[in-house]
């Protein structure tokens, strides 16, 4: 199954929704006019569909594979990892200053998300390497950044995440790895780090691991861990390559999806301890690492969107395909392609409305980003970066449930064929399983949701966004006699009031009782999620029904596609507010004894 990247959605989004011409304004963002950042969508979706894309099924059938401690990836990733180094799509959002394009957030997410459309296991490994480098960009030395800032850019070399150990899943305060100082300023790095993405493979000349560890002197819990860099290859004061590190793969996972992706169990230190360099200081590892997971858990969020994509459109194809019983209107005597059966039309609209309404949010939060970072005023900035902090974890724990739904649907439009692996319908459910799962679980980004994105600024981030939805109401009544804005105004309306008495149940009662809380984070989550992927949804009907004149089958669909959202989906918003509210210490789950499960 081919892929075609959405790429007039994607600059509708960019141009309508997330305020491309405001950006380009920020400094440093001139080149992004509309021009240049639609030539640079179009060479990415001809790249990854032509170069990533037809690797995707084969890298399901023959994973990558261990051998020795060497691990052999799929035939054909290593070529496309050189051409999309070459390509400058490694560097596309990162500081002109290392090699980099420096074009804005903006412009880089639809890249991505075609990027992991096309090949969601390829794309895995860039996605990490991009974290690495915010890392390094935040709090790493000037020597570490000239040395590895430039490869790393260049996709010449990749990096990863080294976190989670035996014994320490999501509780870092659990981690037992040792970094003992050296008289010269290294470290000495032994332990043992497992679910490694890319811990070791044959696509680049070095990887550069950025491992979490302990010092000899390091208090208990997370206060006591630091950050470190480790690479596989020592790097010489000219820029070559020196010794092996005393880093070893001791052996990969098999698992349900993603499967060209190798997830490596890494040990460092086995010979004498691994060579590290400090990044930052002492004691605040687990700060700098929240920067590069602050950027994979919007990137997963983004990979939800992508693998969901791929899915719808592979439905939609098979859905036109596939002729199968008669039109239950009676309109045509024989078998039709089942496109016309209207649960099957209702399953499409379900997929694409879903998708379309997680890519504006993500991509209006990756405006937000810019705008944080770029803005002359302080207090711009601040509200900017609080309400994008505030979005990502809805954007990584929303998007990614999403896609678990979407790609499910469509195995269920092939029927039994989405069952037989042939059709490829099913590893895009396969592969779309594990994103609500790492990065920090669906109910990890909840509690931080709660914790800190809601309860410790008293509500002030969401009503922020809700003051913002009101506007869009505003919109929507002028627009009150197209009955598409006319039901959209009343559906957003209730989900307004449905996630606003969510926020103030969730401040008023998280301290006096955090269990009923936290038991409903999650629910609040999908709240969060249905509500402002609906105001997006809601944005762009009211552009599309002010447009519709010009380009009726694109602007037409996207008021039936924004109908439906309100109709199907934002419907869901009071009854997950009644589950939030109604949270009390005696419900259901919380009642039940450890026994009695």
């Amino acid at each position: 199954m081919s892929y075609t990247a959405p790429t007039k959605d994607m600059m509708f989004v960019i141009q309508e929704l997330a305020g491309l011409t405001d950006i380009a304004t920020l400094p440093g963002f001139g080149d992004a006019t509309p021009e240049t950042v639609e030539a640079v969508l179009e060479e990415a979706a001809r790249f990854h569909g032509q170069v990533l894309a037809p690797l995707n099924a084969a890298g399901d059938r023959a994973p990558s594979r261990w051998e020795d401690g060497q691990v052999r990836t799929t035939a054909g990733f290593r070529d496309a990892f050189r051409q999309f180094g070459e390509g400058g799509w490694q560097g596309i959002v990162h500081p002109t200053e290392f090699g980099g394009q420096g074009l804005p957030k903006l412009v880089a997410t639809p890249c991505i998300e075609m990027m992991n459309a096309a090949n969601m296991s390829f794309g895995l490994c860039p996605l990490l390497t991009d974290g690495a480098i915010e890392a390094l960009l935040t709090a790493g030395s000037d020597t570490l950044k000239q040395r590895y800032l430039p490869r790393l850019i260049a996709g010449e070399w990749t990096g990863t995440m080294n976190l989670t150990e035996p014994q320490a899943g999501s509780d870092l305060s659990l981690v037992r790895s040792r970094a003992v100082p050296q008289a010269d300023g290294s470290y000495k790095v032994s332990g043992t780090k497992i679910f490694i993405t890319y811990g070791e493979h044959d696509m680049a000349e070095n990887i550069v691991h950025l491992v979490l560890a302990r010092t000899p002197d390091a208090p208990e819990g997370v206060k006591g861990i630091s950050l470190f860099l480790v690479p596989k290859f020592l790097v010489n004061d000219d820029g070559s390559l020196g010794a092996r590190n005393d880093v070893e793969c001791v052996s990969i996972e098999h698992k349900l999806g993603i499967k060209a992706s190798p997830t490596a169990v890494l040990q460092f230190g086995d010979n004498g301890g691994a060579t590290g360099y400090l990044i930052g200081e002492l004691h605040r590892g687990l700060e700098y690492m929240f920067v590069m997971m602050n950027a994979a858990r919007f990137g997963v969020g983004v990979q939800g969107i992508a693998i969901s994509d791929r899915a719808y459109q592979q439905a939609v194809a098979y859905a036109k395909d596939r002729v199968q019983s008669r039109p239950v209107d009676g309109s045509a005597q024989e078998a039709v392609p089942i496109i016309r059966h209207p649960d099957v039309r209702r399953m499409l609209t379900e997929m694409r409305a879903l998708t379309e309404g997680a890519r504006a949010l993500a991509l209006v939060a990756a405006g937000y980003a810019d705008i944080a970072h770029g803005a002359a005023d302080a207090q711009t900035r601040a509200s900017y970066a609080a309400a994008y902090e505030y979005l990502v974890p809805i954007i990584k724990g929303w998007s990614t449930e999403m896609s678990v739904e979407v790609t499910s649907l469509g195995v269920q439009v092939h029927g039994g064929m989405g069952f037989i692996e042939e059709t490829g319908a099913a590893q895009h459910y396969r592969d779309a399983r594990i994103l609500p799962i790492y990065e920090g679980t669906t109910a990890i980004q909840a509690n931080d949701l709660v914790g800190r994105k809601t309860v410790r600024d008293g509500g002030a981030a969401a009503r922020a966004l809700l003051a913002q939805i009101d506007d869009t109401l505003a919109a929507l009544a002028e627009r009150g006699a197209d009955p598409a804005c006319r039901a959209m105004y009343g559906r957003l309306s209730a989900a307004h009031t449905a996630l606003g008495n969510a926020v103030d149940f969730i401040v008023a009662t998280a301290r006096t009782d955090p269990n009923a809380v936290f038991g409903v984070s999650v629910a609040y989550l999908k709240l969060a999620g249905i509500v402002l992927t609906g105001w997006q949804m809601a944005r762009a009907l009211v552009v599309a029904t002010d447009r519709r004149d010009e380009d009726p089958d694109f602007y037409g669909a996207k008021v039936a596609t924004a109908a439906f959202f309100a109709n199907h989906i934002l419907v869901r918003a009071p009854g997950l507010e009644a589950a939030i509210t109604c949270a009390a210490g005696t419900d259901g789950y919380l009642a039940i004894s450890d026994a009695q499960f």
